[in-house]
Order: C-alpha cells, then sequence, then structure tokens
C-alpha cells in the first residue's frame, strides 16, 4: 500500500504482485498476450489502491494524447458556455478530451494557459483571444510546434490563421438596417474594444449601415464601453441620456450592456421601443425573460464549437502544414419587442 499521498505508478503495481513492469503496462492495456487471471489481478489491485495512468507519460509514449486544449476569455452569460458545449460534443464523439481554460481576459494568462496546454501534449489549441491581447507571440509558439491552432469567434491579425467565425459586420448591419425601416433616424452604439475583430466589426456595419442610408454618422453618439455588462451599459446609457438631442434608437455591442441600457432609460421615464428603440447582440437566453424582450442577434454559439473542433480534426488529418482556413457563420436578427414600434 502507498504510505502518505504518494501517487501510485507501474512500479508500484509490479512490485507488489511480482510481476514485470512491462506486464502489468500490457494487462493495464488488456493487451493479449497477457492472460485473463493476470489481467483481473492487475485490475482489481489498480482498482484497491486507486492508480491512475500518467496521461502525460502515455501521451509522449504515443506521440499523441486524445487531449484538446480550449481557451475562452470568459465563461460569463452563455454565448462561451454554448461553443464550449458544442467543442465538447464533437470533441467527445471523435474521442478527445477537452481540457477548459480561462483567460479573464488577461493577456497574461492567456499566455501561461498556452505554455501549459503545451507542456501538457494537448492534440491542439482552440482560442478565443482576450481583449487584452496585443503580442501574438504564444500563438505563434503554438504553430512552430505544429500544434494544431484554431481561433473562434476572436480572430487576431496574424497570416494564414484558422478560425471559425460568426459574421459580425453582417449582424449589426441587420440590427442598423432594422432600427432604421422601424422610422428610427438617430441611432446611438455602445461600442465594445476596437482592438479586436468583432466589436470592430459591429461598430464598423453601424458606422456603413448610417451612410448607406443617407444618415449621418455622429461620433456624440457613439459611447465607448468600460465592459460588456449590464452596469456598463447603464453607464454608457446614462452619458447618453446628457446629450441633445435625445438617441431615438440604441445599438449594442452587447446584449448584457443593453440590458443596462434598457435600466438606465426606465429610471429616466423612457419607454422601450416608444421613445427609444433597442437592440443587443448574441442572443443571452435573458433576452426573453425581461419586458419588452430584447431583439438581438443569434450568434450561433453551439455551432461555432461544433465547427472549431472539425476544423481541427481536418487539420489534424493533413500531412502538409495547412493554414489559412477561416469558416465564416451567418447570424440571425431576432426581433422583439424592444425595437418594434407601432406603425
Amino acid at each position: 500500500m502507498a504510505k502518505g499521498n504518494k501517487r501510485i505508478s507501474i512500479s508500484d503495481l509490479a512490485e507488489q504482485l511480482g510481476l514485470s513492469i512491462s506486464t502489468i503496462s500490457r494487462a493495464l492495456n488488456n493487451a493479449s498476450d497477457v492472460s485473463e487471471a493476470t489481467k483481473q489481478q492487475v485490475w482489481a489491485l489498480a482498482e484497491k489502491l486507486n492508480y491512475r495512468p500518467n496521461t502525460l507519460a502515455a501521451a509522449l509514449r504515443k506521440g499523441r494524447s486524445n487531449m484538446l486544449g480550449v481557451i475562452v476569455p470568459h465563461i460569463n452569460g452563455a454565448f462561451f458556455p454554448a461553443v464550449v458545449h458544442g467543442i465538447e460534443e464533437v470533441a467527445s464523439k471523435a474521442g478527445f478530451s477537452v481540457m477548459i481554460c480561462q483567460s479573464n481576459e488577461e493577456e497574461a494568462q492567456e499566455k501561461k494557459h498556452v505554455e501549459a496546454l503545451l507542456n501538457a501534449q494537448v492534440d491542439g489549441v482552440l482560442v478565443s483571444m482576450s481583449n487584452t491581447t496585443r503580442e501574438m507571440s504564444h500563438f505563434e509558439k503554438v504553430r512552430h510546434q505544429a500544434t494544431p491552432l484554431v481561433f473562434f469567434d476572436r480572430m487576431p491579425d496574424l497570416p494564414n490563421a484558422c478560425g471559425v467565425v460568426v459574421d459580425d459586420y453582417r449582424g449589426a448591419y441587420q440590427a442598423v438596417e432594422h432600427l432604421i425601416r422601424q422610422g428610427c433616424r438617430r441611432i446611438a452604439h455602445l461600442a465594445g474594444p476596437q482592438s479586436i475583430n468583432t466589436t470592430f466589426n459591429r461598430h464598423r456595419a453601424y458606422h456603413d449601415a448610417l451612410l448607406a442610408h443617407n444618415l449621418p454618422y455622429d461620433e456624440q453618439l457613439v459611447l465607448p464601453l468600460s465592459g460588456s455588462g449590464t452596469a456598463a451599459g447603464a453607464a454608457a446609457m446614462q452619458e447618453l441620456l446628457t446629450r441633445r438631442p435625445l438617441p431615438d434608437a440604441v445599438f449594442s455591442a452587447y446584449d448584457f450592456a443593453a440590458a443596462g441600457a434598457l435600466q438606465a432609460l426606465e429610471a429616466h421615464g423612457l419607454q422601450v421601443p416608444h421613445d427609444v428603440a433597442l437592440v443587443g447582440f448574441s442572443n443571452e437566453p435573458f433576452t426573453t425573460m425581461i419586458k419588452p424582450q430584447l431583439t438581438s442577434i443569434d450568434q450561433r454559439g453551439q455551432l461555432m464549437g461544433e465547427v472549431a473542433v472539425q476544423l481541427f480534426l481536418q487539420i489534424l488529418k493533413r500531412t502538409e502544414y495547412f493554414t489559412g482556413q477561416r469558416i465564416v457563420l451567418k447570424p440571425t436578427l431576432v426581433v422583439r419587442g424592444s425595437s418594434v414600434r407601432q406603425k
């Protein structure tokens, strides 16, 4: 029996049973050249001593860990959990376990996770980069080691990067055009960080949709959000309400920020959508639980996760270096009461 907290090894099993290490190893792997009696004896002792295989050592021997590393910026809201669910569904069917890390929107933490995943000999890395990441050497290190690297949702500006994204530009354009068709003419935008592709493209589409419909682009109506949550949205909306004339609609880069904007509008006695129409982005589950229900853009999170793993599996099968495939998913405008005005 092992003493203290010592981890049980194959050597310990071999010593107690008086068998060779190679016999123990083959028995644990159900090899055909080991008798059933010996296998039963080895498995019984392994269970009794709570033996756990050294997966890292096995990965080094086999050259494959059957482990997929995933890095997300956060698990707030429903979008990234939906992506992870899609990842796990397809990865599990393909025989891969998933190791999930959270960067908390910190570049330093993201780099630590990449290093840890590489040290764990993962067969691939799937990552949605943090909104503070500026230096890309850790991603280049993954590619230099010939480990498949697939980005999802947020992609850096790296040559030949592989990834799966939703067409944020298309979704945001649909959102703003919908507000224009409702008769809105002074549309504000609660904008996310312009350093990441998702919210940069949402802002760009907002700008382009206004100009395409002969409406002016007014920088005074673009409020940078301090975060993606309700508090940030409420604070930005409070600032908008000090400006004249008031906007008649708001397009928010995030649903939670839109919910904060709704709270601020109600606190000022303004009715949504009669006074100010409101559209968010992500189609979080809570959007159907508030009044009025929030119009939003569905990012198709689970599908994004599924496709990201499928892309990883394609890369894994290639004998030559595989780069540059970027898969773009179509978003869906989900119209609800927060933006529909009575004609």
